[in-house]
């Protein structure tokens, strides 16, 4: 089983003024991320990888500090990934139970990719920032899909 990930909330990409993989998650990306912890309570949680960009590890960080886990960082979960990488990654056997963070444009080429592959799903595709989708499968191919809209709780 892996957890595909979208970053929580990191704000209006137009208004921040340095490098985009430096953009850090907003108030409400914040509350998202701690909304997390919950939403996936229930699963079992061995890794953490993430894209490099700041909001990406800001948005598994309370899962990292809930679960005590590290979060690995990966090019092959960066915006720009090649969908080869991360399929790849679906088929690692070493990534059971892993929580993958990437962004918007991965998971949708990823899950087009999935449903053309002959993937069934009973819901809309959608990735909302701080929605989860839970693959499940064997021998490096998902069988079932199932989205976790995300969860906002507020900070204190």
């Amino acid at each position: 089983m892996l957890l595909l990930v979208r970053h929580a909330n990191a704000g209006d990409k137009s208004l921040w003024q340095g490098p985009d993989s430096l953009r850090p998650l907003s108030s409400t990306g914040h509350a998202e991320a701690a909304g997390l912890v919950f939403r996936l309570a229930d699963y079992p949680i061995e890794r953490l990888l993430t894209s490099p960009t700041v909001r990406c590890r800001q948005t598994v960080q309370p899962l990292a500090d809930d679960r005590r886990l590290p979060i690995d960082s990966t090019p092959a979960l960066a915006v720009a990934a090649d969908l080869t990488e991360v399929l790849a990654l679906l088929e690692d056997p070493d990534l059971q139970d892993a929580v993958l963070c990437t962004h918007g444009e991965v998971i949708g080429q990823l899950l087009v990719r999935l449903v053309a592959d002959g993937l069934a799903i009973d819901q809309p595709l959608v990735w909302p920032k701080g929605s989860t989708w839970l693959l499940d499968g064997a021998n490096g191919q998902v069988k079932v899909a199932r989205y976790l809209p995300p969860l906002s709780l507020a900070i204190r």
